[in-house]
């Protein structure tokens, strides 16, 4: 709830600013709500936003309960949906249902992977998780355009992007949600999305591993003097962080597009801080998030349209307020805690 208080602030700040534009900051909420919410297609996009954010909402999350900051949720999501669509396109002939499943583990391996680098760097070598995180950034960003453009590139298309892959690996003809949102990129990833997040609350406060992984993340001295081995729990904990940014593989290759196009992504990885941040990093709590986040995006696509002054970019600064209010109420709650206490 308090949470909830600091988006109110956020988003409350953010539509005064309007004022400055000379434009009605009731109309622009108006706007912003018609938008995410006015139709069925609307919500069907409002939802294919959604899931990637809850993926890597669930990627940064993890990384903050091992005392990780997972700024590498882009990077590990990148190439996973590469990989995806890599064996999609080099290996037609595996039949459906095993070959979406082939190519979803490979995507959680190769995100899995690629978070696992960050976790033995830091664990072993003592490099900061967020300089690494962001240097395999844009690794990752080069390497996937070259494997784009230079080995499976889509022959039929001038535009950056792979070439198909086979319809085996597409599980749109016994999706009930793609049904339901026709011509949007919505489709069944959004419940295993929210199964993963469920399963995850139940790995972090039902299981030992979980509990050693919030142990290691709020006093690593008290930890280590437990017997729990902080350098294991760093490895797994990024390793699991890419495996959930590789998810989005799930819902990008394999639920609607079926190929890998350079710039899929406005920053989910990057949002999936934000929404990680307003769910406090509890993994239920990142559902509802995402949705809010999901339909803060998809609302602003509809402002460039429908106001003079205001681009769709207006849901950045919407994004950063709701990150300020929320750390505002955050640090307002820790400073009435200190003066109960002296």
């Amino acid at each position: 709830m308090k949470r909830f208080l600091g988006f109110i602030i956020g988003l409350t700040v953010a539509l005064l600013l309007t004022l400055i534009a000379g434009e009605n900051p009731l109309n622009i909420f108006m706007i912003l709500v018609r938008s995410a919410f006015g139709s069925v297609y609307d919500l069907g996009l409002t939802l294919s936003y959604t899931t990637p954010l809850i993926f890597c909402g669930l990627s940064v999350a993890i990384g903050f309960h091992a005392g990780l900051f997972n700024i590498g949720a882009e990077g590990q999501m990148t190439m996973a949906v590469v990989t995806a669509a890599a064996v999609g396109v080099l290996f037609p002939q595996i039949p459906f249902p095993v070959a979406p499943l082939v190519a979803f583990a490979a995507a959680l391996m190769m995100g899995g992977f690629w978070g696992a680098i960050v976790g033995w760097l830091r664990a072993y070598r003592g490099s900061h998780e967020v300089i690494i995180t962001i240097m395999l950034n844009f690794i990752a960003a080069g390497l996937a355009s070259w494997f784009t453009l230079k080995v499976i590139p889509n022959p039929h298309s001038q535009n950056p992007e792979t070439a198909l892959v086979s319809s085996n690996y597409m599980f749109k003809d016994y999706d009930l949600i793609a049904r339901f949102f026709p011509d949007t990129p919505a489709n069944a990833s959004l419940g295993f999305a929210i199964a993963f997040a469920i399963l995850l609350w139940i790995f972090l406060w039902k299981t030992t591993w979980g509990f050693q992984l919030r142990a290691v993340g709020s006093n690593p001295e008290a930890s280590h003097r437990a017997g729990i081995s902080e350098k294991k729990v760093q490895i797994l904990a990024m390793t699991l962080a890419g495996a959930f940014a590789g998810c989005v593989a799930l819902s990008e290759v394999l639920g609607s597009s079926g190929q890998y196009r350079i710039g899929f992504s406005p920053d989910y990885g990057f949002i999936g801080i934000a929404v990680a941040l307003l769910a406090n990093n509890n993994p239920i709590g990142i559902i509802f998030a995402a949705f809010l986040m999901g339909a803060l995006h998809k609302g602003a696509s509809d402002l460039d349209l429908e106001t003079s002054t205001i681009t769709r970019d207006f849901s950045r600064i919407i994004q950063a307020l709701i990150i300020l209010g929320v750390a505002a109420q955050g640090y307002w709650e820790w400073v009435k805690s200190k003066r109960r206490k002296s």
